[in-house]
């Protein structure tokens, strides 16, 4: 391993975003590395003195969870799928790169000129066979899952119902319209399963949390808190259905896996506390009794055990 790798990884490191064979891949150089080590001891140094000065000054208020895990997410994945330019798109931006190329590949410039004076004639073609074509804007179409590659972004005009949603076929498109659109939900249902990009997937799920009645949304909901590998997507998520944890054994369920299985312990805790008002359900009684008894969480436990002594005793 690279000493510029480790010192790259060491913030995420101090901050506990590295992945357990990374962090124990790192932890090994710096045990063997004395600059290494020394520049880890810094960064823990100057995290210490910020959550020292976070305790004393009452104007330093924490993020929440849910933004904290959005921006650390979407840095991270910022940093990994970024794409380097292709052979076509470093000439198409370096014009100096073209006339290299031509110069030293003539028949790369036959080709150009061939297929420009084509483009030419087929252009030609077009406008005086078809003649001019009416202006205005085109007719709205539905929106083709199997040709989306990718969802660029998802963003709420303030204090309005409009959405714009910027997605990727064979390139970026952009659709505007409100929650109330069947095409803007088809791309947040998409956004919201498929996208590689947690931030994406956070804006998506935030607004499918304004209207969880619909079904589809509150199923994406659902399948976000038991599915996402982002903990704050999971947190939105578990907060919309917590209304629906009555009426909906779906969200019960969900919320009962979340409960058992989830890795992270904020949204175990949360979920818990949405299962409060459902306590005396017999699969939550039945959950809840495991917890007492064997959770690795000692909080966890207490609280199962709390919920259960607040409860009847079955005859």
């Amino acid at each position: 391993m690279k000493c510029e790798w480790v010192r790259e990884n060491i913030v995420l490191h101090v901050y506990g975003e590295l992945a357990d064979d990374a962090r124990h891949e790192l932890e090994q150089h710096v045990a063997r590395c004395a600059d290494c080590a020394a520049e880890l001891k810094a960064e823990q140094d100057f995290h210490a003195l910020l959550e020292q000065d976070r305790a004393t000054n009452p104007l330093m208020n924490d993020p929440s969870p849910n933004l904290l895990a959005a921006s650390r997410m979407r840095l991270q994945e910022a940093l990994e799928t970024a794409k380097q330019g292709s052979f076509f798109s470093r000439l198409a931006f370096d014009p100096g790169n073209w006339l290299r190329q031509i110069r030293f590949s003539p028949a790369l410039a036959s080709v150009i000129l061939i297929l420009g004076f084509a483009g030419g004639v087929g252009t030609t073609y077009k406008l005086y066979s078809h003649g001019p074509q009416p202006a205005g804007p085109a007719p709205a179409a539905a929106v083709n899952d199997a040709s989306i590659t990718g969802i660029d972004s998802v963003t709420q005009e303030p204090g309005s119902n409009q959405v714009t949603i910027k997605y990727n076929t064979t390139s970026t498109q952009e659709l505007q319209g409100s929650l109330n659109d069947q095409r803007i939900q088809q791309l947040l249902l998409y956004a919201a399963r498929n996208n590689y990009n947690s931030g994406v997937r956070m804006d998506s799920v935030g607004l499918m949390t304004q209207n969880p009645n619909d079904t589809h949304f509150r199923d994406a909901l659902i399948y976000a808190l038991q599915y996402d590998s982002n903990p704050g997507v999971r947190f939105k998520a578990l907060d919309a259905l917590g209304p629906y944890v009555k009426q909906d054994t779906r969200v019960r369920d969900a919320m009962l896996r979340a409960l058992v299985n989830d890795t992270n312990p904020g949204v175990r805790t949360e979920a818990l506390r949405m299962l409060e008002p459902v306590k005396a359900d017999g699969s939550v009684r039945g959950v809840l009794m495991t917890l007492a008894a064997k959770d690795s969480s000692t909080y966890i436990k207490s609280q199962a055990r709390t919920m259960l002594a607040q409860l009847p005793e079955i005859d």
